[in-house]
């Protein structure tokens, strides 16, 4: 039998567990101390509302659990490849939350302030950064239209991150509507802004050069790609020149963007940095306004991100809702913590008691609750060849011995 995981998923260490518990708990107690509630939801989900999720390129990407018995030997004989399939495992947190939103709504508050962390799964090519199961930390807020929502949720992610160890961290911001409203006033049909928006995500990357290579591959018209070059190449990206590229609208549909950028800097008294990033799109089909980033200078790709979402929810009930949420990368941020050599602010050194195989038992865990005043103690057998043993234990982040037969305390990495 195979003793390694399967490709794009991770067994966890004791000392990588130990730190992800940590930052969970840190994460949580932030959102918590903001009035948010956890709630949990099955990692499977309805391959027809998967389907509908407008999950851009991850719906792609999903995990599908074929159909049992004569419902799978029916679709094997139908010859259609999605007739296979019924359900699929959830690719992101956004869709099982909308849909426990709609059937509880009445039984929760409002507006409905509420965390996730859990596993989610993608089908991904497996390669560094790239898992096919990882962890989302979410906090998402349902039923406020207001930039209030975004402001707060804002404010509390960065806190959050603060509270980690992070600094020096920027949260990029812009608007969908925005975008949408420039690229349009320039000659791109409404129907194809989509796409020419994830052209566009790719600025940063490929640059004007590349998005415009990019969009005349895709046969966009020709006025159309040049007047966005042009606009890419005068290189003023600014606030007021995105509004003027708007038009008359400008101005109104800048207004949220504007009072989000100068709140969330208010908020930010200088902590961390808050920057209009007009390239900003996200890769979710189902982000409807303002979208968000959080970057490091020192780390390369995003450590959180989100957005509005105002039309999920309303696929199943009908009606809009109004929700926005922001995911802080989990594994992400444990990793670049983990290369750092973080510690656990406070956590107790680790100690070994050892015991001889004569010893009463019973003795030897009434002294380990004695010691767990000032440590965290592990109670083993005493090996005969303690040199060996004091080496593993080191190993292992142990950072003392005792023994149960004498007060002894040795200090482990030390020369006596």
């Amino acid at each position: 039998m195979k003793t390694q995981p399967l490709k794009g998923m991770r067994d966890l260490l004791p000392h990588e567990q130990a730190l992800r518990d940590h930052i969970q708990a840190e994460i949580l107690a932030t959102y918590r101390a903001a009035g948010f509630q956890r709630i949990s939801t099955p990692i499977l989900e309805d391959m027809e509302n998967l389907n509908k999720s407008d999950g851009g390129d991850n719906l792609n990407l999903i995990f599908k659990v074929l159909k049992r018995g004569e419902k799978l030997a029916a679709a094997l004989r139908s010859g259609d490849e999605a007739q296979l399939s019924d359900m699929g495992l959830r690719y992101d947190l956004t869709l099982p939350l909308s849909r426990y939103y709609a059937a509880n709504r009445n039984s929760l508050p409002h507006p409905f302030k509420v965390i996730q962390t859990d596993r989610v799964y993608r089908a991904e090519r497996p390669q560094k950064g790239r898992l096919r199961e990882f962890v989302q930390c979410d906090i998402d807020i349902l039923g406020d239209e207001s930039p209030n929502a975004e402001v707060e949720l804002i404010d509390v992610t960065a806190r959050a991150l603060l509270r980690i160890g992070f600094s020096g961290f920027t949260v990029n911001i812009n608007d969908r509507r925005i975008l949408r409203a420039m690229l349009a006033g320039m000659g791109f049909a409404e129907d194809t802004l989509d796409s020419v928006c994830i052209s566009f995500d790719k600025l940063d990357k490929i640059g004007a050069d590349g998005v415009r290579g990019e969009l005349e591959e895709k046969g966009f018209p020709a006025e159309a790609v040049n007047a966005l070059d042009a606009f890419l190449r005068g290189g003023d990206f600014s606030l007021e020149a995105v509004t003027a590229a708007c038009g008359e609208k400008g101005p109104a549909l800048t207004a949220d963007l504007r009072y989000v950028l100068a709140t969330a800097e208010k908020l930010a008294a200088g902590r961390y940095g808050v920057a209009y990033c007009p390239s900003l799109v996200r890769g979710q089909g189902y982000y409807t306004g303002m979208v968000f980033e959080v970057t490091c200078p020192q780390f390369s790709g995003a450590v959180a991100g989100g957005g509005r979402y105002d039309n999920m929810v309303g696929k199943f009930i009908g009606q809009q809702v109004p929700a926005v949420g922001f995911s802080i990368g989990f594994e992400r941020v444990c990793g670049i913590l983990l290369e750092q050599g973080y510690s656990i602010p406070g956590a107790k050194p680790k100690l070994a008691l050892l015991y001889l195989p004569e010893a009463d038992f019973a003795e030897v865990l009434t002294k380990a609750e004695r010691l767990r005043t000032d440590y965290d103690v592990t109670v083993l057998p005493q090996a005969k060849k303690l040199g060996k043993q004091f080496g593993t234990l080191e190993n292992a982040g142990f950072n003392a011995v005792a023994f149960a037969d004498n007060e002894d305390i040795k200090a482990l990495g030390k020369k006596d």
